[in-house]
């Protein structure tokens, strides 16, 4: 389940309100733009949107639960049907901002505890993919997920993540964030990560299990303390791999 060594895909959580997007614009392919439901007012996703297109990076919307309160890291027993139709509404949003300034939505990646609910929630998952195949955008998901199984029974477009700053369980799964080990801050780490894992398709969970982790995308948390750091760090390195960093 190796990576390809020559090209990878870098997104990172944009609009919300937090970290310097500017600069993580310049570093990334991929934005993935909140939209409005756990973060980010209609004018921080517009200038978002403006920034990612006159960097030429791709625009994915990032869906949540409607919970601004909690930052859309809590879990909400949503029924389908409304999970779906919040999520169409949030890319629907989303689309006319970035059509606003010459730009489009190309892929649908869900945000935190709608993240990772889908990785095993079954009903919600099915509603997550609902709504990515009635508006016709590939989903951005963990890989091994019921989400991407889902999808691909579907016959949806999938993009497999991975995360260059969170903790992996053994089970190939995200540490919740409220146990140790689940958010790496040294550079040095998730830079040697990241190259790592374009290279061998394999990271080292928490416990110290080497797991397969197949990705075309690697996700920088724009949120992260250090993240502009990190970014710069990992997008060099990849560059002395000789890695094309793209979107796919």
């Amino acid at each position: 389940m190796a990576v390809s060594a020559h090209r990878i895909d870098l997104n990172a959580d944009l609009g919300e309100g937090v970290g310097d997007d500017d600069a993580m614009l310049t570093l990334v392919t991929s934005a993935n733009v909140s939209c409005g439901f756990h973060a980010g007012t209609p004018r921080e996703l517009l200038d978002t949107c403006r920034g990612a297109v006159a960097s030429g990076v791709r625009i994915g919307a990032q869906v949540s639960y409607p919970d601004l309160a909690g930052f859309g890291r809590r879990f909400m027993d949503l029924a389908a049907a409304e999970l779906t139709a919040d999520i169409l509404y949030q890319i629907g949003a989303l689309r006319s901002l970035a059509q606003s300034v010459g730009g489009t939505v190309d892929y649908v990646k869900p945000h935190g505890a709608l993240y990772n609910a889908i990785v095993h929630h079954e009903i919600q998952a099915a509603a997550v993919v609902d709504a990515a195949g009635t508006a016709g955008l590939p989903l951005m998901c963990l890989p091994g997920s019921a989400v991407e199984r889902l999808a691909l029974d579907q016959g949806l477009q999938v993009i497999r993540e991975a995360f260059a700053d969170r903790g992996y369980t053994p089970e190939g799964t995200l540490v919740p964030r409220s146990e140790p080990g689940a958010l790496l801050t040294d550079p040095d780490e998730v830079t040697a990560r990241v190259v790592s894992l374009v290279a061998s398709g394999r990271l080292t969970a928490v416990d110290g299990t080497v797991i397969d982790v197949a990705a075309d995308s690697v996700c920088l948390h724009g949120d992260t303390p250090g993240a502009v750091e990190h970014a710069r760090r990992v997008r060099a390195a990849l560059a002395d791999a000789g890695v094309d960093v793209r979107a796919r």
